[in-house]
């Protein structure tokens, strides 16, 4: 058997647990070696290496070169052409008959995992090369213990354990990069002129010409051994090899150093100076030729010391002292191991400090059925696309609500399309404000306004609320709920709810009531674009610096810190509670027994306790408006046809027998219920089958899941309607 320790990573490892020589059989150019020693000298070495006449530290594997000279500077894929040629052709090969008999070498058809160059496209080959490692294991404790109690957090939770995985089962890290670009290393390699094995006839410390000459010839020139110092730069590096010159004989402890292009470039100057010195005598002219390392850095390395050399690091600079450490890192889970845990180490090795205290693993955006986008697949959403069509902060807001921590993101232009219908009616909200003369006196006001009607009490309660709640999501990485919650908000209870019930409150006649909804009004708004701003910058700051003249900009406003225990009114919240519960409630019965939507009904009160009766007296032009009423008027019984509405503190009763046609409706739905039923059976039908939960996608199996419980939600409300409607009847 053959083991190529050089070239192959199971091999290597064999060969180090029996001592084998690591002989390498290419150069960096996939080309076979045609450098070293001929093939019966490799030959001998390698024997008495594999004899164990010698070991396998004794033997120079750059020096020994076993590729047979036939193939020697060969192309890789051109040497196993003719390798396997040569041995069919001496009848050394396995061979097969082929469709006509003729013998042919066998070649066992085995697929094998081969890695292919990004660039190149080409088999990459394994080559043991020199390169430079960290020794991870003896800085990576600080990392490990910062995250195990608590110094630093990693959000979710569940994304510690890569963490802790990797940093826990650590190897030597090679930092170092055969790459034009980078951070270049920071080394620089001089000759050892130590000559400890360099004979002074004399004994007097000084090189004579006989034996400068002995020096010139000697292989330390050639094959020597190479002193190396780090440094930043040339100029500090320069410094250190001056002590390795000063402790040199006469002439050389008066070279001047002096940076060259590589080894071979050394050796050329220097052996020239010593020449020129054999000419004038002059030690002034020496030189000591040093070369830096041609490597780059790791681009992992240098990110690695990304919180510190951002700042100024190794100056002990303004900004270094007033952002460092960092507080919140985001970043994705495909980097913990790649660069969170290297800054990890790496700013505890260098500076003692964590470099941050929270990482937040944001979620993978994947398409609308749960598969990672693809080219391949053609399930892409181009950001810039998607800005194109819907808006950048439409996209915005979508990515926002969906980014539950731990969750992955499933993206649909339906969902970026119904957030840009938020952003329309923002607009239109400020729109209304501004028809209202909201902005006639100019920009609303910073503080909470002065209320003494109900619903502008409430309402100002509301946005203390949603402060507060958008504060703690976020402050949480909470993000998706930070959005949501703003969401239901300005939609729900400023759109839907307060821009109508102002609506009255302008009509009344009243000019102060009319005054105090302004403002009121004006500063809800305001409270919106400020904390939707984070996630909506774009519309948000378009509407600010159109409704009156600011101070600054929103981006530049002072965040809100007021709190809902100083600006809630429990007896108001209350109230337009009530008055949303009946409404929603009316508009639900009207929906379910699909009343035309201008069909305006009388409502009837069959029974009303005294808080309840003061809400609705207070605010009986509002739900007759919102919910589309006729009137309200006392009864103490429900008539045939109606449909019994029940509130805290009080029972109704909607008539609507007469605007709709009982019988059609209540086929409708049982049609509906049957055919929801069978969807139900069919999907239970697949859920329950082992062989479509082992062969289907995950995503195909959750869609069935959730479309489910869809069809089971909505069974459930068809049963309540057609109880309704039976009871009509």
């Amino acid at each position: 058997m053959k083991i190529t320790g050089a070239h192959d990573f199971n091999d290597y490892a064999v060969a180090e647990r029996n001592g084998i020589p690591l002989y390498r059989l290419m150069d960096t150019a996939g080309r076979m070696r045609d450098d070293g020693l001929s093939y019966d000298a490799s030959a001998d070495i390698a024997g008495a290496a594999a004899r164990g006449e010698i070991t396998a530290d004794a033997v120079d594997v750059d020096a020994v070169n076993l590729v047979p000279d036939a193939y020697r500077g060969l192309d890789r894929f051109e040497a196993r052409k003719r390798i396997v040629a040569d041995i069919t052709a001496e009848g050394l090969a396995v061979t097969m008959p082929d469709e006509q008999g003729t013998p042919q070498p066998f070649v066992e058809q085995k697929p094998i995992m081969q890695p292919f160059g990004d660039r190149s496209k080409v088999v990459i080959e394994p080559m043991l090369t020199d390169q430079w490692f960290v020794d991870a294991e003896k800085i990576v404790g600080p990392a490990i213990e910062a995250v195990r109690k608590g110094h630093v957090d990693i959000l979710p939770d569940q994304h510690r354990k890569v963490y802790f995985n990797w940093l826990e089962n650590i190897e030597p890290w090679c930092i170092s990069r055969q790459l034009w670009w980078g951070h270049r290393i920071p080394v620089w390699y001089g000759f050892d002129l130590r000559l400890d094995s360099f004979v002074d006839d004399e004994g007097d410390g000084t090189l004579d010409e006989v034996e400068m000459l002995r020096f010139l010839t000697a292989d330390n020139l050639v094959r020597g051994g190479e002193r190396h110092h780090a440094a930043a730069d040339f100029d500090s590096v320069r410094a250190q090899f001056d002590d390795v010159i000063a402790a040199l004989p006469v002439p050389l402890n008066h070279a001047r150093v002096v940076e060259v292009a590589d080894r071979h470039a050394a050796a050329q100057a220097l052996a020239a100076s010593l020449a020129q010195y054999e000419v004038d005598q002059d030690p002034t002219r020496l030189v000591f030729p040093v070369w830096r390392d041609p490597d780059v850095l790791d681009t992992w390395f240098s990110s690695g010391l990304w919180p510190i050399g951002t700042l100024g690091w190794p100056e002990d600079t303004e900004e270094l002292k007033r952002y460092f450490p960092t507080s919140v890192l985001i970043t994705g889970f495909d980097i913990i191991f790649f660069w969170v845990a290297r800054m990890m180490m790496m700013q505890y090795a260098v500076v003692g400090e964590r470099p941050f205290d929270t990482v937040y693993v944001h979620a993978l955006v994947r398409d609308e059925k749960g598969k990672k986008m693809s080219k391949s697949l053609g399930n892409v959403l181009d950001p810039l696309d998607l800005i194109e069509e819907f808006g950048a902060d439409a996209v915005r807001f979508t990515l926002t609500s969906m980014a539950a921590m731990g969750r992955d993101l499933k993206l649909s232009k339906d969902r970026i399309a119904g957030y840009r219908n938020f952003g329309t009616k923002i607009w239109n909200a400020v729109r209304f404000a501004e028809m209202n003369g909201v902005y006639a006196a100019g920009a609303p006001v910073a503080d909470p306004p002065a209320a003494t009607a109900t619903v502008n009490r409430w309402i100002i309660g509301e946005t203390a609320k949603v402060r507060e709640a958008t504060d703690a999501a976020l402050a949480a990485f909470r993000f998706n709920d930070a959005a949501n919650g703003l969401y239901a908000f300005t939609w729900g209870k400023v759109c839907d709810w307060y821009l109508e019930f102002a609506k009255p409150l302008f009509d009344a006649g009243d000019p102060a009531l009319a005054a105090e909804t302004r403002a009121t009004m004006g500063w809800v708004l305001d409270q919106c674009l400020i904390l939707l701003h984070p996630i909506m910058p774009f519309v948000t700051e378009e509407l600010w610096q159109a409704t009156g003249k600011r101070p600054k900009m929103l981006i530049h406003a002072d965040w809100p810190d007021y709190a809902a225990a100083d600006l809630l009114d429990p007896a108001a919240d209350r109230e337009i509670g009530w008055v949303i519960g009946l409404i929603d409630e009316i508009r639900s019965l009207r929906a379910q027994m699909r009343v035309p939507a201008g069909k305006w009904l009388t409502l009837l009160q069959l029974d009303l306790d005294a808080a309840g009766q003061g809400a609705l007296d207070r605010n009986r032009p509002m739900v007759e408006r919102l919910a589309r009423l006729d009137g309200i008027e006392t009864a103490t019984a429900a008539p045939k046809g109606a449909l019994t509405v029940t509130v805290p503190g009080g029972v109704f009763a909607l008539p609507v027998a007469d605007v709709i046609d009982v019988g059609a409706e209540t086929a409708r739905l049982e049609k509906m219920a049957a055919s929801l039923a069978a969807e139900i059976a069919s999907l239970d039908g697949r859920l329950a089958n082992d062989r479509f939960l082992a062969s289907a996608p995950e995503e195909v199996i959750e869609e069935a899941r959730a479309r489910r419980a869809e069809a089971t939600e909505e069974v459930g409300k068809v049963g309540i309607a057609l109880d309704r409607l039976r009871a009509l009847g």
